[in-house]
């Protein structure tokens, strides 16, 4: 598998949650005689390396939410994703129209529109056509056509995207939606959410860098995460102490289509090309999908987009 591949789902962040492995038991990880153990599994799943850690004193009811956390991300990975032709977003760039639409992708709308209207329109999940035709312009080892870009931008604009209830309607022939910047946090959100509902009280999931921690490793000892320094992988950004939240990093570094790296997997709605205004944002905030959404909105802003997020989030680090 390419390494392209792998990660196709949505770009891997630079958050990397510190301190377990793939599916063991860790003794001692909680000090001062708490009680609890550590069960910490990983899996490939939405393009990158999703983790799950819980700290309980039952096993057996660690590795039960565990399989319900798993089988959230099978279900919602299934519905959201643009990789998969029989998925619901599949089906609906296809079709124009999409009715019976399931809950999740209404709520994952509600979400993009949300962070769309938060950053004054950076944030746009109708972007795919202008994105599918830069990937299919490296592809064929060609630089994209300003006049095709400028073409295709005209098919941008969440306002031309209706829903109501269950039936889901693009106004324009030729739209399509990725919803990469949202949805995974919107899943990360739901396995903790189902860790919780199990009875785990100390939990954290990290799918590439979109986190969402809970409880901390123990009453009064924070989730430790390391943000990830893109001009120096071996000395961090910050180290972060999350108890109840999330965060997420969306960045430049990562996927891109081009030699010099002009291309890469976040567009300008306003422009149809990829920015270059930092190359990394990391986003603290209340829920995985609101980090995500407003992480991937930075990087089309820039510096000066870290005021117009102020309100919605806990912190921002930019590089």
């Amino acid at each position: 598998m390419k390494r392209r591949d792998v990660l196709r789902f949505l770009g891997t962040g630079a958050a990397l949650a510190a301190g377990y492995g793939v599916a063991s038991w860790l003794d001692g990880v909680v000090p001062l005689g708490r009680p609890g153990r550590m069960l910490s599994e990983t899996r490939l799943g939405m393009g990158t390396y999703v983790s799950l850690s819980v700290v309980d004193p039952s096993q057996s009811r660690a590795e039960e939410a565990l399989g319900a956390a798993w089988a959230v991300l099978d279900r919602l990975e299934a519905r959201l994703t643009r990789f998969r032709p029989e998925s619901a977003l599949s089906a609906l760039n296809s079709h124009g129209r999409l009715d019976g639409a399931p809950e999740d992708l209404t709520r994952v709308l509600d979400l993009a529109v949300f962070a769309h209207r938060a950053t004054k329109g950076a944030f746009d999940p109708t972007v795919l056509p202008v994105l599918a035709y830069i990937e299919e312009s490296a592809e064929a080892g060609r630089r994209p056509d300003p006049s095709r870009l400028e073409e295709l931008r005209g098919l941008v604009g969440l306002e031309r995207v209706r829903w109501d209830g269950r039936s889901v309607h693009l106004d324009r022939a030729g739209m399509a939606l990725t919803l990469d910047g949202v949805a995974k946090g919107y899943i990360v959100d739901r396995m903790a959410e189902a860790l919780r509902e199990r009875g785990v009280r100390h939990g954290l999931v990290d799918a590439g860098g979109d986190i969402a921690a809970f409880g901390g490793k123990a009453e009064g000892l924070p989730w430790m995460v390391a943000v990830r320094n893109p001009a120096d992988v071996e000395s961090p950004l910050a180290r972060l102490e999350l108890t109840d939240g999330a965060c997420a990093t969306s960045g430049d570094y990562e996927i891109y289509f081009d030699k010099e790296r002009l291309f890469h997997h976040i567009v300008d709605p306003a422009t149809g090309v990829s920015p270059h205004l930092i190359h990394s944002s990391t986003v603290l905030a209340d829920t995985a999908a609101r980090a995500d959404s407003l992480a991937t909105a930075l990087l089309v802003l820039g510096p000066w987009g870290e005021d117009v997020i102020r309100p919605h989030v806990s912190r921002v680090i930019l590089a």
